[in-house]
């Protein structure tokens, strides 16, 4: 339950061992994810034009995810969406344009729309999302013109290889690399980025559709919140400023072996180039193992990653990239569920900072004080979470997924360690100072979000009985014997009056919660 989603309960628990882990995860997986982003923005007026100018502020996308990772909705769908939101990535930071929450809302829509539909599906969806264009550079982008020396960029082409789909090396069904005379080989050349590049120009935002209103100083229209959603086209006369002029490039393309013939539209030219990035042998092994790594463990055995590959190259029903099918792969491979792995010093992965707080967050009931989830940009280091979902700082997410921290004992074993890529002097401390704060609830920085932990304060005067609880819910019943000693005692330095001691019942709550959630027991993911 704790890979699969994004926290677990009691009721949860008996559900899942009652209808067993296939069963459970295929009706969990059918439900939609509700209130979507879009329905978040709306319900708080996020898209009117208004004093708080919410046209202009990005701040507000992170209302919205953080609204759709702390409570409700599917949360299977979303932890999932989350996963492919570090592999597809967008990122509100540099977004510079109206409705900015709007567009990234859209963005994560897409993601849990399709989390457990067909990887061609979401492959099409976020290239034309204005988010991805706005973010990869595919908005505004031109076919090239000899006179000025321009040429198409090349940004978008070169990423839908590189990080969506084949990545920079041929693989083996089992992920490992393909090796020439001892070296890697290369998957695609120069070459081969200046051809895709083309399939990429002549697209911009749909204006056709748009109504306007004066910004709240009244000095300029702007355009409602659709323009930011709707996908971008390549029909020049529906651009905010319409064109007779198509600017896709009708050239012939040729990249990976494919060579689409001059004249093509840009329609046909972007279903030839998706389909065939989509059908490359890679993409099974590039994407599982990543998948892989972000769910279960970060260093899967190459048995686990072909067996999961294999999924998606058939799911059984002759379908290629059935991600439902992916995802249910990776939970229930026998490596995943191997009860040896628990105790097993090469398996599992460091917990990324913001599942710890989402987590935290989903366990004790949060709830917000101003109705609209005002959460902003945690990704400083030094005085926040050090992450902040939708907030990456490259396009290659917060962590490689080849990285291993070196000169220690992990890369003496030839292990990987993605998540360890945020772990320094400085966020080790960090870290530990934000949930210090953060636990009792309704403080700087998450002051906006409230816990409710009644069920833990009735079983505070009972410390073995609070830990027991918190230990299942917080890391399966993984604590070791030490450190439930040394929270024990942390727990029982807090004296107890009577029974109506509501402060220091709930002291003893947050110094649990707080010692746990620092633990290297709960860090680790098993």
């Amino acid at each position: 339950m704790l890979r699969a989603s994004l926290g677990a309960s009691t009721g949860g628990i008996e559900q899942l061992r009652s209808e067993g882990f296939e069963p459970w995860l295929d009706s969990k997986m059918g439900a939609a994810n509700s209130p979507s982003a879009r329905e978040f923005i709306s319900i708080n007026g996020l898209d009117q034009v208004d004093s708080e100018r919410h046209y202009e502020r990005s701040d507000r996308g992170d209302w919205m995810i953080w609204s759709q990772l702390l409570i409700d909705g599917n949360s299977l769908r979303k932890r999932f969406a989350l996963a492919l939101s570090e592999y597809f990535v967008v990122s509100i930071t540099p977004l510079a344009v109206t409705w900015p929450a709007s567009a990234v809302g859209e963005y994560w829509d897409i993601l849990s729309r399709n989390a457990f539909g067909n990887f061609r599906d979401l492959l099409e969806e976020i290239t034309l999302c204005p988010a991805m264009g706005l973010y990869l550079n595919t908005r505004g982008n031109r076919k090239a013109d000899p006179a000025t020396g321009r040429v198409p960029d090349e940004n978008y082409g070169r990423e839908i290889m590189q990080l969506f789909t084949i990545g920079l090396f041929e693989l083996n069904p089992d992920g490992t690399l393909k090796l020439s005379g001892g070296e890697p080989i290369e998957t695609y050349g120069n070459d081969d980025v200046t051809g895709i590049a083309k399939v990429f120009t002549g697209y911009d935002f749909d204006f056709a559709d748009a109504t306007y209103t004066l910004d709240f100083g009244g000095s300029y229209p702007v355009p409602d919140a659709s323009v930011s959603r709707v996908p971008m086209t390549a029909d020049a006369s529906r651009w905010q400023y319409p064109s007779s002029q198509s600017f896709h490039s009708e050239e012939e393309k040729q990249f990976l072996g494919l060579t689409i013939p001059a004249g093509t539209g840009p329609v046909d030219s972007l279903r030839l180039a998706l389909d065939h990035l989509f059908s490359h042998p890679n993409v099974g092994p590039f994407f599982s193992k990543q998948m892989i790594q972000k769910l279960v463990t970060s260093n899967p055995s190459p048995a686990y990653v072909q067996r999961v590959a294999a999924i998606f190259d058939d799911n059984g029903q002759g379908q290629r990239g059935d991600l439902g099918a992916v995802y249910k792969a990776i939970l229930l491979d026998d490596e995943a569920l191997d009860p040896d792995n628990a105790t097993s010093s090469t398996f599992g992965k460091l917990r990324e900072p913001m599942l710890r707080y989402i987590q935290l967050a989903r366990t004790f009931g949060a709830g917000t004080i101003s109705g609209r989830w005002e959460v902003t940009n945690q990704v400083d280091p030094a005085t926040r979470l050090g992450q902040s979902p939708l907030r990456s700082p490259t396009v290659f997410n917060f962590f490689r997924p080849s990285y291993f921290p070196p000169n220690t004992q992990i890369a003496g074993q030839g292990l990987l360690a993605p998540e360890f890529q945020l772990v320094n002097d400085t966020t080790v401390a960090s870290c530990v100072n934000f949930f210090e704060r953060v636990v009792p609830g309704g403080q700087y920085p998450m002051a906006d979000v409230t816990f409710d932990y009644s069920a833990e304060s009735a079983l505070a005067a009972d410390p073995a009985a609070l830990l027991n609880r918190l230990d299942l819910l917080l890391t399966g019943n993984q604590l070791t014997s030490a450190t439930r000693d040394t929270i024990l005692g942390a727990i029982n330095s807090v004296s107890i009056s009577s029974a109506s001691d509501t402060a220091n019942l709930l002291r003893r709550v947050y110094i649990a919660v707080l010692l746990i959630l620092v633990s290297p027991d709960y860090l680790i993911q098993k």
